[in-house]
């Protein structure tokens, strides 16, 4: 297959969650903003992993979205970040935890990648940044007040490459209102994210605590072993109604085919693969049956 047949692929959320009506322009259009990034890097032949952590910066950087500048505070009135990236050529995980200084949590957490840690939280992620010369800023800096948004939710990419490697990513600014140190799925692998080059790669939004209970995206995974894309998303909505809770789930498997699907009223969404132009939707009924053939 000549290298302008090669198939690539990219996938964006930004958060499964209620998403007025005023307020779903401005969701489709920072999703595509986000995917037109990482789908400059794998039409150029980048890296799937490159590719989620350009992506993610661009979510990070917009106020309508509950990641990096955008995030909500917590009951102490302060600002803590969680962010992770997985490779799914090696299975290698970086992950920041519990963060305030964090211009861009993701790049933190890809910075993680071949470090021995999987996961440093506060301070120890924040002096990891300083060593690495990581974009910084001031406590509280990052908060932007939404008052009709409750901001439970998580930014997210998953990518597929030319050579067939995939990635995983997913940032947030935690959940308004909670405990002081409180940590969510997002930065946990096999939770709120996972990448397999030989299964596939997911990440998810939604009710943290429920998420983690049902380490969701290992069940996502499971499915992705036996099921296309959309079935699996949907077993994986099965498994967490067990426990209660909503979610929003994205995809792509080992062979390139998309998939996503939420139990969250809204979930905004972008996707791209070679051959198809970019979309973007706030519902997955918006995007039709055989959107992905």
């Amino acid at each position: 297959m000549s290298p302008d047949q090669r198939p690539w692929a990219i996938i964006v959320h930004g958060g499964a969650k209620t998403i007025a009506p005023h307020q779903e322009e401005t969701h489709r259009d920072g999703c595509l903003q986000a995917v037109a990034v990482g789908q400059a890097i794998l039409e150029a032949g980048g890296a799937a992993i490159d590719a989620v952590e350009a992506a993610i910066r661009v979510l990070e950087d917009g106020p309508t979205f509950n990641a990096g500048y955008g995030a909500v505070r917590n009951a102490d009135g302060d600002v803590e970040c969680d962010a992770a990236i997985m490779d799914g050529r090696d299975l290698s995980v970086g992950a920041v935890a519990a963060v305030r200084i964090l211009r861009h949590p993701i790049s933190v957490a890809a910075a993680m990648l071949p470090e021995m840690p999987v996961l440093l939280v506060a301070e120890g992620a924040e002096r990891f940044a300083r060593e690495r010369c990581a974009e910084l800023c001031g406590p509280g800096e990052l908060a932007v007040e939404r008052p009709d948004d409750p901001g439970c939710d998580t930014v997210g990419c998953v990518a597929f490459d030319e050579r067939g490697d995939l990635a995983a990513g997913t940032s947030t600014g935690g959940l308004r209102g909670a405990r002081a140190g409180r940590v969510g799925d997002s930065p946990l692998p096999g939770c709120g994210l996972y990448a397999d080059n030989q299964v596939g790669a997911v990440s998810l939004s939604g009710d943290g605590e429920s998420l983690i209970r049902a380490t969701l995206a290992s069940r996502l995974m499971r499915g992705l072993e036996q099921m296309e894309p959309d079935q699996a998303m949907a077993d994986a909505l099965v498994h967490l109604a067990r426990i209660g809770g909503e979610a929003g789930l994205i995809a792509i498997d080992a062979e390139g085919r998309i998939g996503w699907g939420h139990s969250s009223p809204q979930f905004a969404v972008a996707h791209a693969r070679r051959g198809h132009p970019a979309a973007a939707f706030i519902q997955r009924s918006d995007d039709g049956p055989g959107a992905f053939e």
